[in-house]
């Protein structure tokens, strides 16, 4: 019965039903999914109620930085930490870009830049199973540590795993690099640290909420050069557009 059930055509009543089946599995799965992260983040915000870490803004965390008695551990994922970091910080992501290309991992990249990647720039993540052992071996559990990520939810995923572990001065950067202004943390790289996060069509056009606070500081200018990347990509997409009907219209003609 399998075997005939594969067998048949795509548009057949049963091959539709299990396809609709699929789909149906498929979105149940996800709906579990969000279900889980939503529980899994008031649980890492309960850390904070209850006092096993301690929050720290991020004018505190750069002063506490500077004291040299704080270690910051900066876990987010490489394409991230390449655009900025701060200088003398402890990097061990917590999760990474999956540099997986086996057919499976290949159709999650394409399913998540199919899903808002292409917008977003975000890449399909991986847990690094390297986490906590690294960690171990660089940070003793007595050290004051400060866990940063871009946007203050990764980090606090991270503090939950520490504290099982027995490290018990964590201190957690509110908002995340997001919230850093240039000037409150000692910074390398290319970019400024609210921008390492950003990414894809999105961030060419200055529609990410982060260049948009900019843009409101700047003023004209900066909205200028944004609104002139706009035109661009309607020329673009409409340029593609006319290729494409006139590329179909000499098809039909030689056939």
């Amino acid at each position: 019965m399998i075997i005939e059930d594969l067998g048949r055509t795509p548009h057949s009543p049963k091959n539709s039903a299990f396809t609709s089946f699929q789909l149906q599995v498929r979105c149940s799965t996800e709906v579990e999914q969000m279900k889980e992260l939503s529980a899994a983040q008031k649980r890492w915000e309960a850390q904070v109620r209850d006092g096993k870490i301690k929050a720290l803004s991020p004018k505190e965390a750069g002063y506490a930085v500077q004291l040299s008695k704080y270690t910051l551990l900066d876990v987010r994922p490489s394409s991230e930490r390449s655009k900025a970091w701060v200088k003398g910080s402890v990097w061990i992501p917590v999760y990474d870009s999956d540099k997986n290309m086996d057919p499976g991992a290949l159709l999650k990249k394409l399913s998540t830049f199919a899903m808002g990647g292409w917008w977003s720039g975000l890449a399909l993540m991986k847990y690094n199973e390297r986490f906590m052992p690294d960690l171990v071996a660089t940070v003793p559990k007595s050290a004051n540590v400060i866990v940063a990520c871009q946007k203050g939810l990764r980090s606090l995923a991270a503090c939950e795993q520490m504290y099982k572990a027995g490290y018990r001065n964590i201190f957690w950067l509110s908002g995340g690099f997001d919230a850093v202004e240039e000037g409150e943390f000692e910074r390398e790289g290319p970019q400024a640290l609210k921008l390492a996060g950003i990414g894809g069509i999105s961030e060419f056009l200055g529609w990410t909420d982060v260049q948009r606070r900019a843009a409101a500081k700047e003023g004209f200018g900066y909205r200028a050069v944004m609104f002139g990347r706009l035109v661009l990509v309607v020329l673009a997409v409409d340029s593609l557009f006319i290729g494409a009907q006139q590329l179909m219209q000499r098809v039909q003609m030689h056939n």
